[in-house]
């Protein structure tokens, strides 16, 4: 039995098949025929103040939940705002489906009102993208859309619709069974690759797991957690997978890279087995790459062949899913029962080793009596949410800071742009993330540059009632960029002072919420329980130290033992 209906509420019956319950959006002229029908349909639209916040909004949601995110804009300039939210998808693999309309098909190629080739424009920048000029087509390439933004490695899929075949009718049929012959997604791992990574974790004496994104993306943390128990294995998470080994697991040492700490990157540099889970070796991790992990050799496991020996040759590489190679792994360990004495007793001296690098050189909340230290801020973070609340960050030293020393005790709570480093990412990702989790404390956590990024969705955060609470670590700089021409570029500050900012109870107001302003150390407690406290949404404006310097920091080109622990010591001039 078929039903006719126009494009545009085909395209709605798909999506509502797909499970999806809000849409991230802002109108314009080409997608009236579908806002006509969204208007009477079941599914949310939550109408955004600017289309790329719509794609980091979709993200958010898709980070909170690893459901797929989906987003929408118009024709020409609504569908290139979108760009860099899935340039930022792309790079975090993150499952988002965007859907731009395009001017009616006899139309294309003329230079008409707000025409611009998004099919082209998107093609380096998504997973897949589609561009629909038949209506009969447009039912399976929406699910198709569905199943390539999930499946596999996730990432971004576009689906390009004209005005015309949003307004053509046509007799819809459910789609059963989607056929993409090209289409491989290889999950099982190979038996024989997962034996011989089984042998060279028994073998090892210093052994490191090395775990991304990959392991909150697989759902794979219970077996992660299974494996760094079952063989005692230290464990780092990267900036993408914090919260895939709990934070208050004993195994898990902290962040790894450029700002992870000392402990963390000399163990990378001094272990014999990095066991690299769901990562893909970005540079910001491994630091100088000749030098990076010197004595290691690798147990690569990423289900994207293309990941697999892009930066570091591995040893074992096994192409799969890491929750099923993991699953595994973990049966073979648990049949082989203990090891040699021998590397059981190296084991314990490399231990203590670790413990010996955290206890010298520890993350630590640094407080004084005179200023609010960023530091001091996250601190104050981490006491309230518990390692259980929704922490969505924007780019800058506050991420760097807020990812070195809040926990995160499970999959799912830390929302950041990592790959692409997008500023104004922060506060719309909160907004899909709360959306997504209406019964989670969700923190934006930004920086006064990337605030000023994404002011407008401010009114996005009232319309929809959501309980944001925007904490905004305001140095009066761009901060990171700051830090770099103050270590580099001998203090030539130069395009980076923020010296007009809002007054936050008044810009506040100005929405109908609350604000308020916090420069005393004394007052920063009480102010962020208060916050929390504020059934609403609520932003306070958090003035730290202006010229803080986040540390450990690797240079550019350095080794990642090669780290900057603290600011330059004067050099004593003898008498």
């Amino acid at each position: 039995m078929t039903t006719l209906m126009s494009g545009a509420r085909m395209l709605l019956e798909c999506l509502a098949r797909e499970g999806v319950d809000c849409i991230f959006g802002y109108p314009g002229g080409v997608t009236l025929p579908l806002y006509d029908v969204l208007y009477e349909h079941h599914i949310r639209h939550v109408l955004v103040r600017h289309e790329e916040n719509a794609a980091f909004a979709a993200e958010g949601y898709a980070r909170a939940t690893g459901k797929v995110g989906v987003c929408c804009a118009t024709s020409g300039p609504g569908a290139t705002n979108l760009t860099t939210g899935l340039v930022d998808a792309m790079m975090d693999s993150i499952p988002i489906v965007a859907l731009t309309g395009q001017v009616s098909t006899k139309l294309i190629g003329s230079d008409a009102f707000q025409e611009a080739d998004t099919f082209g424009i998107t093609r380096p920048c998504t997973k897949h993208n589609y561009l629909v000029k038949r209506l009969e087509d447009l039912p399976s390439t929406i699910h198709e859309a569905f199943y390539v933004a999930a499946t596999g490695r996730p990432g971004p899929v576009l689906v390009d619709i004209p005005k015309d075949v949003f307004q053509a009718q046509g007799h819809y049929q459910p789609v059963t069974a989607i056929h993409l012959p090209g289409y491989k997604v290889f999950t099982e791992g190979h038996t024989g690759q997962i034996r011989r990574a089984a042998q060279l974790i028994q073998e090892s004496e210093r052994p490191l797991v090395y775990a991304g994104g990959g392991i909150v993306a697989a759902g794979a943390a219970g077996e992660l957690r299974q494996f760094v128990e079952l063989t005692d294995t230290p464990a780092v998470n990267t900036l993408m997978g914090l919260g895939g080994l709990a934070s208050r697991h004993p195994n898990f040492i902290s962040m790894p890279g450029m700002h992870g700490s000392y402990a963390a990157n000399m163990a990378m540099t001094n272990a014999d087995l990095l066991i690299a889970l769901g990562v893909r070796f970005d540079d910001r991790v491994t630091g100088r790459l000749a030098a990076f992990a010197p004595h290691a050799k690798v147990i690569h496991v990423d289900i994207d062949p293309a990941e697999i020996g892009k930066n570091r040759a591995p040893d074992v590489p096994i192409v799969g899913d890491v929750k099923r190679v993991l699953a595994k792994l973990n049966k073979l360990l648990a049949e082989s029962g203990a090891g040699d004495e021998r590397v059981a007793a190296a084991r314990r001296a490399w231990w203590n080793k670790i413990r010996g690098w955290k206890a010298e050189h520890p993350l630590e909340v640094v407080k004084s009596d005179s200023e609010i230290k960023p530091q001091h801020l996250m601190g104050e973070i981490d006491r309230l949410s518990g390692g259980d609340a929704v922490v969505s960050s924007d780019v800058g030293q506050h991420q760097m800071w807020a990812a070195q020393l809040i926990r995160f005790n499970e999959p799912r709570l830390w929302l950041n742009s990592g790959g692409l480093g997008s500023m104004g990412f922060g506060l719309p990702a909160a907004i899909g993330a709360q959306m997504a989790r209406p019964d989670k404390l969700v923190f934006a956590i930004l920086g006064d540059g990337g605030f000023q990024m994404s002011i407008p969705e401010l009114s996005t955060v009232v319309s929809c009632g959501l309980p944001v609470k925007i904490v905004v670590m305001n140095n009066g700089y761009l901060g990171m960029v700051r830090q770099w021409q103050t270590l580099f570029y001998n203090n030539r500050l130069s395009g980076v002072t923020l010296d007009a900012f809002p007054d936050a109870e008044k810009l506040a107001a100005a929405y109908g919420f609350k604000g308020k302003t916090v420069e005393k150390p004394w007052e920063l407690a009480g102010a962020l329980e208060e916050a929390v406290n504020e059934p609403g949404p609520y932003l306070l404006n958090v003035k730290v130290t202006p010229e803080e310097c986040v540390y450990p920091m690797v240079p550019a080109g350095g080794a990642i033992n090669e780290m900057v622990l603290g600011p330059p010591q004067p050099v004593a001039v003898p008498k």
